[in-house]
């Protein structure tokens, strides 16, 4: 399992060499780049930078701070979090290749003195007991089969009364998701939760749920307005497709009609360990 996703995310070879490339051609001087000016490639979730900030809203975050990122992609989130609140991130993903993309992102941006990020599996995280202040995940348990003892390990890691922000697309009402989906083109690494199974799997971690919030409708919203935008101007200098493929846009338009025939929601969790 961990292989076929891996082989979904790691389609290129060096991603940070596609992302320069592109950002080159649309003008851009690495030497001078801001966050801002990745906005549209490396934060890889639904409402991008805005969720992310929603998340660290929640997590008592200052320059002390010790937070690990799982299932960190590019890195996005972890640089928001560490240019935000002067906080050190570690990030930890499946798939090497955006690790070491995430690095080179990181370097340019020079938030790399707040940022590490690592290759390691979420259900066998490689840290020792309550290492962490905080944690967080945004839409990584779609693919984990076994969230037990992802959620099992993330209680292990954060010390004590620290906070785990979840942020994940959830089974909904409407019926089967149709494929293909930035987490899988085919069902066979699609492992959706419905809310319901969520809080209890983060229940029985030992884990106190203080919030859960259903962005579905926003979330909607975000994709109708991306959807437009490609439409009228095409599709950013710099995109998810960078990495993802040429189906990438039948992937937003399927999102789209996911999240309008609630065959999928998004929802975030803010709990206690």
């Amino acid at each position: 399992m961990a292989d076929q996703v891996q082989t979904h995310y790691g389609g290129a070879d060096d991603l940070a060499d596609l992302i320069a490339r592109s950002l080159r051609a649309s003008g851009k001087n690495l030497d001078v780049l801001k966050t801002s000016d990745l906005s549209t490639v490396d934060e890889f979730h639904i409402r991008g930078r805005k969720a992310t900030l929603e998340l660290g809203g929640h997590m008592e975050l200052n320059e002390e701070s010790r937070i690990l990122d799982i299932g960190s992609g590019l890195g996005g989130p972890a640089r928001t979090l560490a240019e935000e609140y002067g906080c050190h991130v570690t990030g930890i993903d499946l798939t090497e290749a955006f690790c070491e993309a995430a690095r080179s992102i990181s370097k340019w941006v020079k938030l790399d003195g707040r940022v590490m990020f690592q290759q390691g599996d979420a259900t066998s995280l490689p840290f020792e007991d309550g290492q962490f202040d905080a944690a967080m995940t945004i839409h990584v348990a779609m693919n984990i089969p076994v969230k037990d003892r992802m959620y099992a390990e993330v209680k292990r890691v954060i010390k004590s009364g620290g906070v785990f922000a979840v942020y994940d697309v959830l089974k909904g009402e409407g019926g089967d998701v149709l494929f293909p989906v930035p987490w899988a083109r085919e069902p066979s690494i699609s492992h959706l939760a419905t809310c319901d199974e969520m809080e209890a799997l983060l229940t029985q971690a030992g884990l106190e749920i203080l919030q859960v919030h259903d962005s579905s409708e926003e979330s909607h919203g975000w994709f109708r307005a991306m959807l437009d935008r490609m439409a009228e101007t095409g599709p950013p200098p710099v995109t998810f497709q960078t990495f993802m493929g040429d189906d990438f846009p039948e992937m937003v338009r399927n999102q789209d009609r996911n999240l309008s025939d609630r065959r999928i929601r998004t929802v975030s969790f803010i709990c206690k360990a």
